[in-house]
């Protein structure tokens, strides 16, 4: 009896130790597939670009991932709780991270190498989020961390400086600006949706969120459709265009979601400085892309930084009153950074 109870107080300190009595690094692990598959669609994209407008490439991506989404959603809605009026937080956070993101991403595709993207992105968000939560005073930042955003800076100013010798007319630092601004996008996504999405099932806020921004992109496409050669596009673009739909798409952004419910924004972009260590080698095994001597040299700098800027010690910028556990507390879940 004695040794009954020991193991029933031994499994209840587990469950309390893991929110929902599930691994702590489940979220994690969430993400990591997240990553992996966000760092193969850089060369994967770059190659469906290479054959048809980039808003054509965009739609067609999230055009077929919304709707492989929504047949999964259907398929497992007993599992999962209706979404409701929750619809619509869903659709506007679809906006943002799927037609605002996309806009930007494919539009750098067409102008720059894919590797440049895979570093600027994952790097730049990180940072790009956790400055924006220092400035709307979500978080109170020590010197490591404000030391970090300052070296995350300069490292992506070395980067752009090794793109001047680039031959007259390239349009490679224009599409490296662009995916500036597709960070500073994702950031904003990373943000917004951790309150957008709150008690939504991560599978019904995924297919909506895709599916939305998915029409909005097709909408936006529809000039692009009219001018595209369909007949001389290749096999190949093809076979890219549904492994965009189903890999980095479907599966990246369900996964993306369910740990972005689990851990704040700063903490889950965390995760996307592996990002360039897989998009750097699909780009270079598959498109034999390189950097210049500066560029990898602002990368580590740039990568550093962005590392002190995230891991370092923060303080949350309102604290609950004392005795009073913070709101969520008791379903184990954070509290949005």
């Amino acid at each position: 009896m004695e040794s009954t109870r020991q193991q029933d107080r031994g499994t209840g300190e587990l469950a309390a130790a893991t929110p929902g009595g599930r691994s702590a690094a489940l979220p994690y692990l969430n993400l990591l597939v997240t990553m992996v598959m966000f760092g193969s669609a850089f060369a994967s994209s770059k190659v469906v670009v290479g054959e048809m407008p980039h808003e054509v490439a965009a739609a067609l991506r999230f055009g077929g991932g919304g709707l492989l989404l929504i047949l999964l959603a259907v398929l497992l809605r007993r599992r999962s709780r209706p979404i409701g009026t929750a619809a619509v937080r869903a659709g506007l956070a679809g906006l943002l991270g799927v037609t605002g993101y996309n806009i930007f991403f494919f539009w750098g595709l067409s102008l720059a190498p894919s590797l440049d993207g895979s570093v600027i992105v994952p790097v730049l968000s990180p940072v790009l989020t956790t400055a924006s939560l220092i400035l709307l005073r979500r978080e109170k930042a020590s010197w490591t961390r404000i030391t970090g955003l300052a070296v995350g800076a300069l490292g992506a100013v070395v980067f752009f400086l090794g793109i001047g010798g680039q031959p007259a007319g390239s349009t490679r630092l224009a599409g490296d600006l662009v995916f500036v601004a597709g960070a500073a996008c994702w950031a904003a996504y990373s943000i917004l949706s951790k309150s957008l999405l709150a008690g939504i099932d991560p599978l019904r806020a995924t297919a909506w969120g895709t599916s939305v921004g998915g029409l909005a992109l097709i909408a936006l496409a529809v000039p692009g459709m009219a001018e595209t050669q369909w007949q001389t596009v290749s096999g190949t673009a093809w076979a890219n265009v549904v492994f965009l739909a189903v890999g980095p798409t479907a599966v990246a952004y369900l996964f993306y979601y369910r740990g972005l419910r689990s851990v704040s924004p700063s903490s889950a972009t965390v995760m996307m400085f592996s990002v360039p260590v897989f998009g750097s080698f699909f780009s270079t095994v598959f498109l034999g892309e390189s950097f210049t001597g500066v560029q990898l040299a602002g990368t580590l700098v740039m990568l550093a930084g962005a590392l002190f800027a995230v891991a370092g010690p923060m303080l949350p910028a309102r604290r609950p009153a004392p005795g009073r556990a913070p709101e969520g507390a008791a379903r184990g879940e954070r509290e949005p950074a």
